[in-house]
């Protein structure tokens, strides 16, 4: 578990779902963002990250019950949720299963649940990882871990290359010392989620670039009409990182949809 507290705090809290893989540390622009609003940011490992317990077999959904017990350790009774790529179907979790205590969701370059009635990986550069991980976690963790620089357009590379540089490193750390976490966090995103899209009841963001190559932005409108409460905001310029550059964005949507 990782948290900052801004210099004002302005009351709010938002819960950080990282993308795949991670450390569970905080990087800078995301505690930067927070800062300049007063947002108290929480954060934690999912298993097999960060020195975090692995949890076999585990399905999105199992991550409320952790996100639960990190607010309750914090004493903080209700929060907002924020979630990067992987780690977007965990906020949507969140947001359909702890509806008393989640107040908004916003999702970044998130995928859909697998469905196999459509062809899932259209228009993704690589496919490789989560179409192993259909065939089971052995599978998966039999690949060599590689790097497809495919994945990335010029404003995904720019965006790397100045405030979001500590992504990169970051991710690049947490793949090297924990691959387990990505073989889990793959496998568990195209197996059956369980939770009900539907059901979510708080105001909702589908954020997606509309030039990513890693999930592509065909995902974020078939996921949006599935949320009874979600906007979608498909962003012209950006791929699956430069989509991040939106973060104060959607931290502002937040605020306006819970102070409304």
């Amino acid at each position: 578990m990782c948290e900052y507290l801004p210099s004002q705090p302005s009351g709010d809290v938002v819960v950080w779902h990282h993308g795949s893989p991670h450390s569970g540390a905080l990087i800078d622009p995301v505690i930067a963002a927070a800062e300049l609003r007063g947002i108290r940011m929480v954060t934690y490992a999912r298993p097999s990250y960060g020195g975090s317990t692995q949890l076999p077999n585990r399905d999105i959904a199992s991550c409320a019950g952790d996100v639960a017990a990190v607010a309750g350790g914090l004493g903080i009774d209700r929060f907002a949720v924020v979630g990067y790529s992987g780690g977007a179907p965990h906020a949507l979790a969140c947001a359909a299963l702890l509806p008393d205590r989640v107040s908004a969701a916003v999702t970044l370059a998130g995928p859909t649940p697998y469905r196999s009635d459509v062809d899932w990986f259209a228009g993704m550069a690589t496919e490789v990882a989560l179409r192993t991980a259909l065939t089971g976690r052995e599978a998966r963790a039999a690949l060599p871990a590689a790097f497809e620089p495919d994945c990335f357009v010029d404003t995904d590379w720019t965006t790397l290359s100045g405030a979001w540089s500590s992504l990169g490193e970051d991710a690049g750390r947490a793949g090297e010392t924990w691959p387990d976490g990505l073989v889990e966090d793959d496998v568990a995103l195209v197996r059956p989620w369980g939770f009900d899209l539907q059901s979510i009841s708080c105001p909702v963001l589908v954020a997606h670039g509309r030039r990513d190559r890693m999930i592509p932005a065909s995902h974020a409108p078939w996921l949006a009409e599935q949320i009874p409460t979600a906007e979608l905001w498909l962003r012209p310029r950006d791929g699956h990182v430069a989509v991040l550059t939106g973060l104060g964005i959607a931290l502002d949507w937040i605020r306006e949809s819970t102070h409304a």
